[in-house]
């Protein structure tokens, strides 16, 4: 299992389009992808639950990732985060 913190920074932060855009490349990995964010974990590959976490701009999220991918999964969704999912 690996994790890392990171701060989305998108403006409009985990609304539809950020969260579709997340869900669809955690769904390219085997592991199980999870984030924390004020003590509740959220399936990172449900749009309804990232959805449901009302995650703002300048929020931070752990990131967690388990399985035989983990390594690549995390690396991915952190950059992808980082980039602000193209906005």
């Amino acid at each position: 299992m690996v994790s890392q913190k990171v701060t989305i920074k998108n403006p409009t932060g985990l609304h539809l389009r950020p969260a579709g855009i997340l869900c669809k490349e955690a769904m390219n990995f085997k592991s199980l992808i999870t984030f924390n964010y004020r003590g509740n974990t959220a399936n990172a590959k449900s749009v309804l639950s990232v959805l449901g976490a009302c995650i703002k701009s300048g929020d931070d999220i752990e990131l967690v990732c388990d399985g035989e991918d983990e390594e690549a999964a995390l690396c991915c969704l952190v950059k992808l985060i980082d980039e602000g999912f193209g906005e």
